[in-house]
């Protein structure tokens, strides 16, 4: 059976309809020149298949085109004949930010993706690995490097030799990897080189709010600052145009919501890394960095700043990452420079600040719009390319602005110092803009933190003079108004946008079953009176810190806990000294600290706790588990091994969950004289499902909650009601059979034998 639709026709059926098509009759639709997305889920057949290529959209019209049903959630596929060379097969998905930004990569020919795993980037790397594994993404390669550092050298080996590549990390990650950065830029690039960098406000899932953009300034590198994921999606692809242009490194900084923000993107079915340039890596002094050739890049860096920041004010191709437009004022947003008088407000945003800062906009000109008014004349710029900043763009748009202008960024205050040293830049020419700048430093914006579309709504609100309209109740409508005037006068912005009812605290919390309770509690166990600074690490074994286990004192960054229990060591030689550290934190920037530890000879104890995975960011392999991106299996690096060959003579090995055997190798290690290390080796719970669950004998529980007081696990709770032969009024303890996984730690800790865990 055969049907045929004209899908956009007056007879186009509604999905409904079609989704009650059933099994694989080939269905015939008849497409418009201008094809949006097939709003179904089917698969076109190649126009291409029949070996007359069409090569223009208008080739479509009147054509009917066979399709097959086929159902794959979340997924709309068509054909792009515009694209017949490469298939042209294009696919409608719904895409984290993340995935898309990989998505985007691949499209744009990247052969080499490596990185280290850190939220909020994470998804990316794994993206192009899922892709490349199903075999739609040819020719790339894609691996998790032992740290950022590594990953970003071996990226600069692969585009000294002209392949596209590109590196992951988190903020913080950056600073790992800054070493090769700062060189890398003097050197320069062949292939094009970009550096995806998430920044994380808050922060959410970071010990810092460091700023990639202050960092890209530093290194004298360009950054891209997405306002939404479809943008990112398309600074993705001309960053690789932009280094290849001029030869150096660029990065792309997406924050949190962009790369976790999920929409509908276009996306080829397949796609094919660009090949080596036929000569590959060509010998040539400039790939060896001296001082003298320092000083010559210094000046060719310098100078190819000013020609990128033309570009970013001029170029179509990134102008349009930094647009502006008026809006407000009596013909509201048609106005769009039609109107002879400047704009008395500017609005300046960055990042998702803008996707924020334009929903805010549009609710107070739809608040404007019911009580019979109008918003005054303003004039918006969202700046996407903030590094090197395009003033000339800046320039043409104080230009427009007679009043103030209110800057809306995340993290540092990068946008507004660089429009305040542009208008001093021309302070000199009678006839330059003098707008004043408010944002973060004189507390008009957030200093801190995310911004919001409530926060937007309420400041933005009170700049433009209108506070009525944010919907706020009259008092505080009467505050923001205050805070105007008291703004013109130079004081701090006063209101602060009105907060819900305080949600329940949910402190965050080893999962239930998680080994590395174990360990901390047979740590603290051990040690019992004994004088002990604990030094923890990144990763999750940093929640020690909560009580009950209380087995955390420090926490500074990757690897540091190895050598600051060093440190304290030498201070305190009174004192134990131990550092926690995980299995792949241990490969990514633990070994060079033990190796000092060996050499200089420290009084320490290495808590290495093994759980087989990097857990907090989503459980990625690592070089002590032996699997691959690329899907070979290596042969895994041996912990113990690296700790000989480091030169640590006491190693001791224990499961955790064994407390009285965790408890004897703390001890034995901790009494060797001279660094030593314990291994804690048990899986995460993660990585397997539960065969049985604990149980409390409510004959035996007496209610002392030492199961609970003792080692905090979220699978223990605790019902004050419940009535027992032992435990009389105080109540009992109970196990969450959803949370509990049987790791039979508890039954270890209860003096009464009242918690039993089946076979397992």
């Amino acid at each position: 059976m055969e049907i045929l639709v004209d899908l956009f026709g007056s007879g186009a059926p509604n999905c409904n309809e079609f989704y009650s098509f059933s099994g694989s009759s080939p269905v015939r639709l008849f497409v418009p020149a201008c094809r949006p997305p097939l709003p179904f889920d089917l698969f076109c057949s190649p126009c291409c298949s029949s070996g007359a290529a069409a090569s223009t959209a208008a080739e479509w019209v009147g054509t009917a085109f066979s399709f097959r049903r086929r159902r794959r959630p979340g997924k709309l596929r068509y054909h792009d004949p515009t694209n017949c060379e490469d298939g042209g097969l294009m696919a409608k998905k719904l895409l984290m930010g993340n995935e898309a930004f990989a998505h985007a990569a691949l499209e744009a020919g990247v052969r080499v993706v490596a990185g280290y795993p850190g939220t909020p980037s994470s998804e990316l790397v794994e993206t192009v690995a899922a892709l490349h594994a199903d075999g739609s993404a040819e020719g790339v390669h894609v691996e998790w490097s032992t740290n950022e550092k590594a990953a970003l050298e071996l990226l600069a080996g692969a585009a000294y030799a002209g392949a596209r590549v590109l590196f992951t990390c988190k903020q913080v990650g950056l600073n790992v990897a800054s070493d090769a950065l700062m060189s890398l830029n003097y050197v320069g690039v062949k292939g094009g080189t970009v550096l995806f960098v998430a920044d994380d406000p808050g922060p959410i899932s970071s010990q810092t709010e460091q700023d990639t953009r202050r960092f890209a300034s530093f290194a004298k590198v360009p950054v891209l600052d997405p306002a939404t994921p479809d943008q990112g999606f398309q600074m993705m692809q001309a960053a690789f145009d932009l280094s290849e242009r001029y030869g150096t490194p660029v990065i792309v900084r997406p924050t949190t919501r962009i790369c976790h923000a999920s929409t509908f993107f276009d996306v080829a079915e397949s796609t094919q890394a660009r090949p080596v340039p036929p000569e590959g890596f060509e010998r040539d002094p400039r790939w060896v960095i001296f001082p003298r050739r320092s000083f010559e890049a210094h000046g060719e860096i310098n100078d190819r700043l000013s020609a990128i920041a033309a570009d970013f004010a001029n170029d179509p191709q990134f102008a349009a990452f930094n647009p502006t437009f008026r809006g407000g004022g009596v013909e509201g947003a048609q106005a769009s420079g039609a109107s002879d008088d400047l704009p008395r407000f500017g609005i300046v945003a960055g990042g998702v600040s803008a996707a924020y800062v334009l929903e805010a906009l549009r609710m107070l000109e739809t608040h404007a719009a019911a009580a019979g008014k109008s918003l005054p004349l303003y004039a918006f710029w969202q700046v996407g390319t903030v590094f090197p900043f395009p003033r000339d763009k800046a320039m043409r748009f104080l230009r427009d602005v007679s009043g103030s202008v209110i800057v809306f960024e995340e993290l540092d205050h990068v946008l507004e110092d660089e429009l305040l040293a542009t208008i001093g830049a021309a302070a000199s020419d009678p006839a330059a803009p003098r707008p004043r700048i408010r944002g973060k430093l004189d507390g008009t914006t957030r200093d801190r933190g995310e911004n919001s579309v409530e926060d937007a709504l309420v400041r933005l609100a009170t700049f433009l003079e209108v506070p009525e309209l944010a919907g706020l109740p009259k008092k505080a409508a009467a505050e923001a108004a205050c805070a105007v005037d008291a703004c013109a006068g130079g004081s701090r912005f006063a209101y602060q946008a009105p907060d819900d009812a305080p949600l329940p605290v949910r402190p965050p919390v080893l999962c239930a079953g998680c080994p590395h309770r174990g360990s901390f509690y047979a740590v603290k166990r051990a040690l019992g009176k004994t004088p002990a600074v604990l030094c923890g690490d990144i990763g999750c074994y940093t929640l020690g810190n909560a009580m009950p286990l209380d087995a955390v004192d420090t926490c500074l960054c990757m690897g540091a806990g190895i050598t600051m229990a060093q440190g304290f060591s030498v201070a305190e030689p009174g004192k134990k000294a131990l550092a926690f550290v995980g299995d792949s934190t241990f490969f990514a920037s633990a070994m060079t600290g033990i190796a000092n530890a060996a050499y200089n000879g420290h009084d320490v104890t290495f808590c290495i706790l093994d759980n087989a995975t990097t857990a907090m960011t989503g459980s990625q392999p690592h070089p002590g588990t032996g699997v691959t991106l690329m899907g070979e299996r290596r042969r895994p690096l041996s912990i113990p091994r690296v700790l000989e060959a480091l030169g640590i003579e006491r190693i001791v090995a224990a499961n955790p969950l064994d407390l009285q055997a965790s408890i004897d190798a703390v001890r034995e290690a901790v009494a060797f004289e001279g660094p030593s290390a314990v291994i804690f080796t048990s899986p995460c719970v993660q990585l397997f499902a539960p065969s049985a669950r604990a149980a409390i004998d409510v004959d035996a529980c007496r209610g002392c909650k030492k199961c609970i007081t003792e080692i905090g696990c979220p699978g223990i709770g605790f019902n004050a009601d419940v009535r027992g032969p032992k435990s009389g009024e105080r109540g009992q303890a109970f196990v969450d059979a959803g949370l509990c996984n049987g790791c039979g730690l508890c039954v270890q800790v209860c003096p009464f034998d009242a918690i039993s865990v089946g076979d397992r």
